[in-house]
């Protein structure tokens, strides 16, 4: 799409610089081969370089303003764009902070869960160790 838009402003560009050049080259033809005096036609070729002159400050006005708007339609763009960048990346650091300290409770939680099933185990080998003892003494009873 940019091409195109590209290709658009070129042919646009070259077409007001070949009518400047062309307009430029058609006066000055038409005034040299008309039969007017030296003073009129100095007059004339003095009139046309002022209308040239305005002309050619117009289109400098205008490509300074299209520029303008150029440059600013782009800064903004590229504002938008750093901004959805930022707020995604910020987005993903926050995900991956979260998960973190999602992964460090669970670490802490597992931890815990280890020492407890220890505690557990060590807790019933001691249960089950008084016993026997007291159950070897007589294993006539019940």
């Amino acid at each position: 799409m940019s091409d195109n838009n590209n290709n658009n402003n070129i042919n646009t560009k070259d077409f007001i610089i070949g009518s400047l050049i062309g307009g430029i080259v058609g006066a000055a033809a038409a005034l040299l081969s008309a039969p007017k005096s030296g003073k009129e036609l100095r007059s004339d070729l003095n009139q046309q370089a002022g209308v040239v002159k305005e002309k050619t400050s117009q289109f400098r006005d205008s490509a300074v303003e299209r520029s303008s708007d150029f440059a600013n339609r782009a800064k903004e763009k590229s504002n938008t764009i750093y901004k959805q960048v930022s707020d995604q990346s910020n987005s993903l650091v926050s995900k991956i902070k979260d998960r973190n300290l999602e992964t460090e409770e669970n670490d802490a939680i597992r931890a815990q869960a280890d020492e407890d099933v220890e505690s557990f185990q060590q807790d019933l080998n001691d249960h089950f160790s008084e016993e026997e003892p007291a159950s070897m003494e007589n294993p006539t009873k019940p």
